[in-house]
């Protein structure tokens, strides 16, 4: 498989970071996201307060212990010249826009973006995402793992095939086993303005497809569209918190996918008694619809409307 690209599209801040300091008290009442990403700086209070654990998970020796598995405090360290760049700061911006989406959960950081000695994104192979959706289901118990959000993705994985673009892979039976056992994972649709189809891994059935409503209402023209996949409509815009604590703005489907996966954190913990499919099935029948001026149609999640539904 094709390397994972960022989708995303953001403002970026000159930015510096402090060694990863996991809070590995034991919180396993509080329900946890699991977001795998890029980086983290942990020493912004806002993610510090939340994270319960890290781990690095690549298919290359550049975790910071070097080699391609780490697992607890500095997992996701990286240096702050190597942070700061908008090769990795985008694990932070994630973190600190879920955590601002529902302040009453955990975060577990899964880093899967590897990097070279001179900063460089180093490709991630076909190993990296299904081994790190496979830790998270033999860890979702000991850490309370309700969803996993990966604001990551690839246009350029997609077959040419308009009609059966998504290609099959290992990660189709990561997330099935994860949807199996009641965790969903989210994945972004895209920023490629493409009018027919979405990203991988989103395009996979059991993935939750996510896309982007602009702050007026409308679907935003620079989201992936594909009215059969896309399961939730979120906003594409967030502000957010840059390495260094500096705070910002983030705009793509990857704001849209941390905001619905927290959002579902919320919903479960307050219906802990419905299912997954439920869950879903819940959250399309009360979602407000939305279109936008070429008449594409979607329906946005709306907690609240969730939540007395």
């Amino acid at each position: 498989m094709k390397k994972l690209i960022t989708a995303l599209v953001a403002i970026t801040l000159t930015i510096t970071s402090m060694p990863a300091q996991a809070n590995l008290k034991n919180k396993t009442s509080v329900p946890t996201l699991a977001i795998l990403d890029s980086a983290l700086d942990t020493s912004i209070p806002l993610i510090k307060s939340k994270l319960i654990q890290e781990v690095c998970i690549l298919d290359w020796p550049s975790c910071p212990n070097g080699k391609n598995f780490m697992e607890g405090a500095s997992s996701s360290y990286l240096s702050s010249l190597i942070l700061s760049t908008s090769n990795f700061n985008h694990g932070t911006q994630m973190a600190s826009i879920a955590t601002a989406a529902n302040p009453n959960m955990n975060i577990l950081f899964v880093r899967i973006i590897g990097n070279t000695s001179k900063g460089a994104r180093q490709t991630t192979g076909p190993n990296t995402l299904p081994n790190a959706l496979s830790w998270v289901l033999s860890n979702k118990d000991k850490y309370n793992i309700v969803a996993v959000s990966v604001s990551q993705g690839s246009q350029s994985a997609l077959r040419k095939n308009t009609q059966q673009y998504c290609p099959v892979s290992a990660t189709d039976n990561a997330i099935n086993n994860l949807y199996s056992a009641g965790i969903p994972v989210f994945f972004p649709a895209g920023n490629d303005r493409d009018r027919a189809r979405i990203n991988w891994p989103a395009c996979i059935p059991n993935s939750v497809a996510v896309g982007g409503v602009e702050s007026y209402g409308d679907i935003s023209i620079f989201s992936n569209y594909d009215k059969n996949l896309i399961d939730i409509w979120t906003p594409i815009y967030s502000p957010s918190i840059y390495p260094g604590n500096i705070y910002g703005n983030s705009f793509g489907t990857s704001v849209s996918t941390q905001i619905a996966a927290a959002q579902y954190v919320a919903l479960k913990t307050a219906k802990p008694n419905l299912t997954l499919d439920q869950l879903l099935l819940l959250i399309k029948s009360t979602g407000k619809p939305i279109s936008n001026s070429i008449k594409e149609t979607g329906l946005m999640f709306n907690l609240g409307a969730a939540l007395n539904g």
